[in-house]
């Protein structure tokens, strides 16, 4: 299902880049045991508010919207210097960070899988870009800092909720939906999975634990 033009506004995009950059900082700052520098923390922050999008834009064979447009960095890198202003306060709860990244993800998946529609891509391919552009930030995050890749490990379903996201807006879109709506619809979702996954510690089963008994 192709969308005519690519609508999301601007400043939903920076706004997604604005809390990126925020949750990322943030994120840097609690794990005070990495040693992160005030550079290192303004870097991961970026990484975070950018990586999703770079990364959608790469598999769109598109320029990649945050080079081009000065206004991307310059939000993303405030909203860092923000986050470690704020780290002292914010960063004593582990649940305002965790709402923060879902809604992050929600945003940048939302984005990327109307992009992709917009482009003329499949329903799948769409689905897949989502997915990337919701955890993008996320795994360059978590490579930059030395951590086990969310995605990759157990955890509290990271792809489920973007896929679940990027699925809504695509199904939304059929039925004729306005865009922003289902926008909104689609990070809802992706919050929604996210933040039920971590409370109530929802995970896929281990590799180990799904291996077959061998005949004795």
């Amino acid at each position: 299902m192709r969308v005519a033009t690519f609508e999301i506004p601007l400043g939903i995009e920076l706004l997604a880049a604005a809390l990126g950059g925020l949750q990322g900082a943030l994120f840097a700052a609690a794990h005070r045991d990495r040693r992160v520098d005030v550079l290192g923390v303004v870097i991961i922050g970026l990484s975070v508010a950018l990586g999703g999008s770079l990364l959608r834009d790469v598999v769109l064979d598109q320029p990649p919207v945050v080079i081009w447009a000065n206004s991307y960095l310059l939000v993303a890198a405030s909203a860092a210097v923000l986050g470690m202003t704020l780290q002292q306060t914010l960063t004593r709860a582990e649940w305002p960070l965790t709402v923060l990244d879902a809604i992050v993800m929600g945003l940048f998946g939302a984005i990327a899988t109307s992009k992709a529609l917009s482009l003329g891509v499949g329903d799948v391919g769409a689905l897949v870009v989502g997915v990337i552009g919701s955890i993008g930030g996320g795994v360059l995050r978590d490579i930059l800092m030395n951590r086990p890749v969310s995605v990759l490990h157990v955890g509290t379903l990271y792809a489920v909720a973007a896929a679940a996201g990027a699925a809504a807006l695509i199904v939304l879109v059929a039925l004729s939906t306005p865009i922003l709506i289902a926008g909104a619809g689609s990070a809802t979702v992706t919050v929604a999975v996210r933040l039920a996954a971590v409370r109530r510690d929802w995970t896929f089963p281990e590799q180990g634990s799904m291996r077959l008994r061998r005949r004795s």
